[in-house]
This record gives structure tokens, sequence and C-alpha cells, in this order.
């Protein structure tokens, strides 16, 4: 999945920008206080974007075909 559409859904899904670090960024959910690590990559695989999910307590996002 490429990591723009991930960070766009996470957007959609509420989540805000925490803050950058040297090689990821900090996405939390405001609802819920969770914090989540993106890896600045061009392309993230689709289990890590699972857990993230999961670790925000957000939906997965719907896979492209």
């Amino acid at each position: 999945m490429k990591r723009l559409d991930f960070v766009a859904h996470l957007q959609k899904e509420g989540c805000v920008f925490q803050r950058e670090g040297s090689s990821h960024t900090v996405f939390v959910n405001p609802q819920n206080g969770h914090p989540a690590t993106v890896p600045r990559h061009r392309e993230l695989d689709i289990m890590l974007a699972r857990r993230i999910c999961r670790q925000l307590g957000i939906p997965v996002p719907k896979a492209r075909a």
C-alpha cells in the first residue's frame, strides 16, 4: 500500500499528526489517545498497515485490486 494513501486513510479516520522522527511519523488518535509510528517508506506492507490501525483503534483500509 502506498504511504500517502495510508496517511490519507489515517487522517480520514480522525488521526492527527503529532511529530516527525528521523525515519518515521507519529500519529495519534485523539478519541482514545493511542499513538502509532508510520515509517517513511514509499510502500507499506499490508500487515504493517493493519498493525498500525489496530494500535490506533481504527478500521483497516480496504485493499485495492
